[in-house]
């Protein structure tokens, strides 16, 4: 869907708030000390004028123009009255400062439309998620997105706060399962030319479409989040990433209705680090091929994840009838567990939602390189390892390293099914040795 092009305790938030302070701090410190030794060099009078702040992000931080406190400029958490107003308020005045600026969303329920926070600033911006967002059942509410972070750099949330998205308010209008090129809901919350990102602690409910998307984004980390949504709700991806790079997801839980990680086109640099998710679709990459000019995605690297009920384990998905030429390569999967996983291992160069491709079509997506190693645990269907490539661009470089995956029913076998795939295995049973 176009929509994964375009479309991120409590001493632990204390500490990130300290990153972002520390080099202010510092700068703030040999200011004054040169305010006070240069005059006595000099002859002058002790007192002196104040340094004047600079303008740039990151520099000393001067007093915003308003109120950061979202609960000074109207905004009530009651869970009815409407804080759209209030928060953007908050955020132009951050925008406007310069220094850190942290914006505070205190203890309540805050009830939002759209929030288009929208840069660029002359500022670092926290926010400080103590409270809970919850975003309108009300549709018309909503340009595209529901909280959409656009043109920003040196950005925060932390806090142990909730951005319920209230899906369950408009799930029933959801008609992609029909409708392949269906109206796409709102995202929770979006990461649009954002560089210099950090989201940390919270947790996002109940999407209304995906949870997080991030697009055109550098060096993003998502830390000790929660991601949850039952799991059929409808299109409630964890997190989506695309045509970005240096990307960290670690420490995280996901549980949704679909796949708990997408890794779109044009993503390079991605690490997922100690992540749980399930139930949903898995760890995905892609789709792919599905637009024209998308770009190749590589370096992507999974360590020390759980996987838990999911339909898919790692998966990696393009069109049968790919619209772009692109390359998927240099993928490591490390140290990951798989209970009660169907498809556990997937690549799939002839995927077809929907029955929209044309079956004979030639992929021009060029898989390669692809590590699988100390994969282990049990699978919910007797396919443990499914390579299905293309017939005219075989996959290439697959490697099966220490894995040991078992069907966990009685009645049949663990077996692998290879097509048009070339690479080798090492410690790997008999039966999933299909290469």
């Amino acid at each position: 869907m176009r929509a994964r092009h375009h479309l991120t305790d409590l001493q632990s938030a204390k500490t990130q708030e300290m990153a972002f302070t520390n080099v202010v701090a510092v700068m703030a410190a040999a200011a004054a000390l040169l305010l006070l030794v240069s005059p006595a060099r000099a002859g002058a009078p002790a007192a002196a004028k104040p340094m004047a702040a600079p303008a740039a992000a990151g520099g000393a931080p001067s007093v915003p123009a308003g109120p950061l406190d979202i609960t000074k400029l109207g905004a009530k958490g009651d869970g009815k009255t409407d804080s759209t107003k209030a928060i953007l308020e908050a955020w132009k005045n951050a925008c406007g400062a310069t220094g850190t600026q942290k914006i505070l969303i205190p203890q309540g329920n805050f009830l939002t439309g759209a929030l288009e926070l929208s840069g660029p600033c002359t500022s670092q911006i926290i926010i400080r998620l103590d409270g809970n967002l919850l975003g309108t059942g009300d549709l018309n509410a909503y340009k595209k997105n529901w909280i959409e972070v656009m043109h920003v750099e040196h950005f925060g949330i932390n806090g142990r706060g909730i951005i319920d998205g209230q899906g369950p308010l408009v799930w029933k209008n959801n008609e992609c399962a029909k409708n392949y090129n269906c109206k796409i809901m709102p995202n929770s919350l979006v990461l649009d030319y954002v560089t210099n990102a950090q989201i940390r602690g919270v947790t996002l409910l109940n999407s209304k479409f995906f949870h997080m998307n991030i697009f055109m984004s550098t060096n993003v980390e998502i830390e000790k989040v929660n991601i949850t949504a039952p799991g059929d709700s409808p299109n409630t991806d964890g997190i989506h990433i695309g045509d970005s790079s240096n990307i960290t997801i670690k420490a995280t839980t996901i549980a949704t209705g679909d796949d708990c990680i997408s890794i779109g086109p044009g993503s390079k640099g991605i690490r997922v680090q100690g992540v749980r998710c399930g139930p949903g679709h898995g760890i995905s990459v892609g789709s792919l091929g599905r637009y024209k000019d998308e770009k190749d995605i590589e370096d992507v690297t999974v360590t020390d994840a759980t996987l838990v009920g999911t339909t898919n384990g790692l998966r990696i998905k393009s069109y049968e009838d790919s619209k772009s030429q692109l390359k998927a390569c240099k993928f490591v999967y490390d140290g990951v567990t798989m209970d009660n996983v169907s498809f556990p291992i997937i690549i799939d160069q002839k995927y077809c939602p929907n029955n929209i491709c044309v079956k004979s079509g030639a992929s021009k997506i060029a898989v390669s390189d692809i590590v699988f190693k100390n994969v282990r645990g049990t699978s919910a269907t007797p396919e443990v390892v499914t390579l299905n490539c293309a017939n005219n661009l075989p996959c290439q470089g697959i490697q099966l390293v220490n894995v040991d995956v078992k069907y966990n029913k009685p009645g049949n076998t663990t077996m692998a099914i290879c097509h048009n795939a070339a690479g080798k295995t090492s410690g790997v049973p008999k039966e999933l040795a299909c290469l």
